[in-house]
């Protein structure tokens, strides 16, 4: 028998009287490739924080991989969690390199005072080298497009090699060829690294290829688990986008 990746159980996220997740349950395989799709405020990125343990439960229980996520152990648990928000916050103002951005993904595993080991630091050129962007390495973050900060926050996440993959909208305010460049990315980093992923977006021609399972969010609840098909369709677009 599989033990799922992850659980939630009942699952209601308040912040004061705001209700942002609604007696949510659902249940991740490992290795699923999972497409959260939603309008603006219907609970998509409150989703996420709930699974890597940043949701601020008002009732409910979360597993990762069989284990109940109490605040005992939930920063172990996060080490295993890779997270690409939707726009990478690093101020532009500071002279940052991109290779000093893609190591702060290791600060999570090692702590923040610990040095940076040589295999981390075989990783992270593997990583450059598979993004294509080794030749920016020393450029300051500041100075490259959105594309390849997308590329960098990536390769952020998958430096302390993750179970999990969180993408909260990797492709928004890309331009077309970005849009298409980390699309085909995405395929490729989950044929490659084998992770259980999930991924928020609003527009659902962004989903690569190897997403299936479609989650349609509205008013902070799940109102549809299923194939790719079924939720194309005209109906259950128009019940998530529609006024109704």
């Amino acid at each position: 028998m599989i033990t799922p990746a992850i659980v939630i159980k009942d699952v209601t996220v308040s912040y004061y009287e705001h209700i942002a997740l609604r007696n949510i349950s659902l249940t991740v395989n490992p290795g699923e490739f999972v497409g959260i799709i939603g309008p603006n405020g219907a609970g998509k990125t409150t989703l996420l924080t709930v699974v890597n343990g940043l949701g601020r439960l008002h009732a409910g229980t979360v597993y990762l991989f069989g284990e109940k996520i109490t605040r005992r152990n939930i920063h172990r648990w996060r080490r295993t969690i890779g997270y690409v928000p939707q726009q990478l916050r690093l101020d532009p103002r500071v002279p940052f390199a991109v290779w000093d951005a893609v190591l702060i993904g290791a600060y999570g595993k090692l702590g923040i005072f610990q040095p940076v080991g040589k295999d981390v630091q075989n990783r992270a050129e593997q990583l450059l080298n598979f993004f294509r962007i080794s030749h920016l390495r020393n450029r300051p973050v500041g100075q490259i497009s959105g594309g390849e900060m997308q590329k960098v926050a990536l390769a952020r996440a998958l430096l302390p090699e993750p179970k999990i993959l969180l993408l909260d909208e990797p492709t928004a305010n890309l331009d077309p060829p970005s849009v298409r460049e980390i699309t085909n990315l995405l395929t490729t980093v989950y044929q490659q690294f084998h992770l259980t992923i999930l991924m928020v977006t609003h527009l659902i021609e962004h989903l690569p290829a190897p997403c299936q399972r479609f989650l349609l969010m509205k008013d902070s609840r799940i109102i549809f688990d299923g194939p790719c098909r079924t939720a194309l369709e005209p109906a259950w677009q128009q019940k998530v986008f529609g006024n109704g």
